[in-house]
Order: C-alpha cells, then sequence, then structure tokens
C-alpha cells in the first residue's frame, strides 16, 4: 500500500510539472529580438503596440500579472485591442542582456517589467511594475487599465487631441 502511495505521488508530480511545463509564459529558449522584430510587424500592420512584459517563469509577480490581466475582461480587452504582448525571458539560462541594454536597462525597475514599443520599435515608456500593485497580493485593476489605456496608440495619436 505504501508503494502504492509512492508510485501516484512521483505520478501526480511528473503530470503536474508536464503540465506546467507547458504553461510557461517565458521560453529562456527563444530568441527575443527575431520575437520582437515579428511582433513589431504585426503591431504595425494591426495599428497596435508592443507591450513587452519582461521577468521570468520564476517571478511570482510575472505569473499573476498574465493571470490578472487575462481574467479581468475590461484589460484583456484593452490588451487585445490596443497591444502585441510578447514576454521578454530574464533569467539564468538567458538573461537577454542584448535587448535590455537597447531598451534602456529596464531590469533595474525590477521585474515584471513593461516596455512599451510603438508600430516602429521604438521604445516610448518603461513601466515599474510596483506602481500598478494592489498591497502584495495581485494589482489594481484601476491603476492597469490607466496604465494600459494611457500608452495605447489612441492615447498618442494627434487626432485624439485635435479641436
Amino acid at each position: 500500500m505504501k508503494l502504492f502511495f509512492v508510485v501516484m505521488a512521483t505520478f501526480i508530480s511528473f503530470a503536474s510539472a508536464a503540465q506546467n511545463e507547458g504553461n510557461k509564459l517565458y521560453d529562456p529558449k527563444a530568441d527575443g529580438a527575431a520575437d520582437i522584430a515579428v511582433a513589431i510587424k504585426k503591431a504595425d500592420a494591426e495599428n497596435k503596440y508592443v507591450l513587452i512584459q519582461a521577468g521570468g517563469n520564476w517571478c511570482g509577480w510575472c505569473i499573476e500579472f498574465a493571470r490578472f490581466c487575462k481574467a479581468d475582461a475590461k484589460i484583456d480587452s484593452v490588451i487585445n485591442n490596443s497591444f502585441i504582448w510578447y514576454h521578454l525571458n530574464w533569467s539564468k539560462e538567458n538573461k537577454n542582456e542584448t535587448l535590455f541594454a537597447k531598451y534602456g536597462y529596464a531590469q533595474r525597475f525590477g521585474f515584471p517589467v513593461f516596455i512599451i514599443l510603438n508600430d516602429k520599435g521604438e521604445r516610448i515608456h518603461t513601466q515599474n511594475s510596483e506602481y500598478l500593485e494592489d498591497g502584495k497580493k495581485s494589482y489594481d485593476q484601476k491603476k492597469v487599465l490607466n496604465f494600459l489605456q494611457q500608452w495605447s496608440p489612441g492615447a498618442l495619436a494627434p487626432e485624439t487631441y485635435s479641436k
């Protein structure tokens, strides 16, 4: 009987690990520069910006931000309508040092950190995620919505401000 529980516990552990492996947000093996180039082309074609969420699978706040945004219909809608969302890896396996240097060493803010690129690939904003938090457990809907809306293509379009 004890052997049965050991076998079952091992099986459940491997099944859980395999399931989580398939649900990773960040890919340490990804070519971040190539992926971002594709995201920029897509953003340009769709009149969107690129929202880079930099962090790693080791980062609980990174995972929570993705969960939080997908669970909130308003936030999910703003992201889908205004951004191409890319998860840029930073981990011991791949720190993407060249990209982080290119984008002004955004890792100085901790993780996750958000980098907004316009449809031409120019960095227009870097956001410290600490200012979007709601206490020590998750994010604040109003703060996240304001951040996303204020850095969307519509918010920065000159025609938005014409008389």
